[in-house]
């Protein structure tokens, strides 16, 4: 299961990346007919300077997530992003192993370390732990902002 979800990611973010012409990605073919695997390596750096919807599609969060705001983050495989909501809750739950006492730094904690904390109902391992390389320190800012104001049916107060 883990690696049809990585799987999934990783296509997306191929798709993502091929409709970008301007990105200087590496080619997926050493000749015409042999191809090589698809690895972290291929998907870009999210740079922080892209919009809100851009660093969430580039990156490939809307595969797996629900995510309020951002078109087409549909995803059924990771839980719902509206951490305005869910964030505090979150840190209280005596199964949280993180350091974090605020939304925002639980949400920069959980992306390059996903198993500080599951949500209930969703299995361990299923987030790829590179996602925190694939992010700048910016582009992490900018995500955790948006995702702390995220509330269910709103924005949080």
């Amino acid at each position: 299961m883990t690696f049809v979800v990585i799987g999934l990611v990783l296509l997306y973010a191929l798709r993502t990346i091929r409709s970008q012409p301007q990105l200087n990605t590496p080619a997926l073919t050493d000749g015409p007919t042999q191809a090589r695997a698809l690895s972290p390596e291929l998907i870009p750096l999210v740079t922080g300077e892209e919009s809100i919807s851009d660093m969430f599609t580039r990156a490939g969060c809307p595969v797996c997530h629900i995510i309020p705001g951002i078109p087409g983050a549909n995803g059924q495989v990771g839980p719902r992003l509206d951490l305005g909501t869910t964030g505090m809750w979150r840190i209280s739950d005596p199964e949280y192993q993180g350091q974090a006492r605020t939304v925002r730094d639980h949400i920069v904690e959980s992306v390059p370390e996903p198993g500080r904390y599951l949500v209930p109902g969703y299995p361990d391992r299923t987030m790829p732990t590179w996602y925190g390389s694939k992010l700048s320190a910016l582009a992490l800012e900018k995500i955790a902002g948006y995702l702390g104001q995220q509330a269910e049916g709103g924005w949080a107060c």
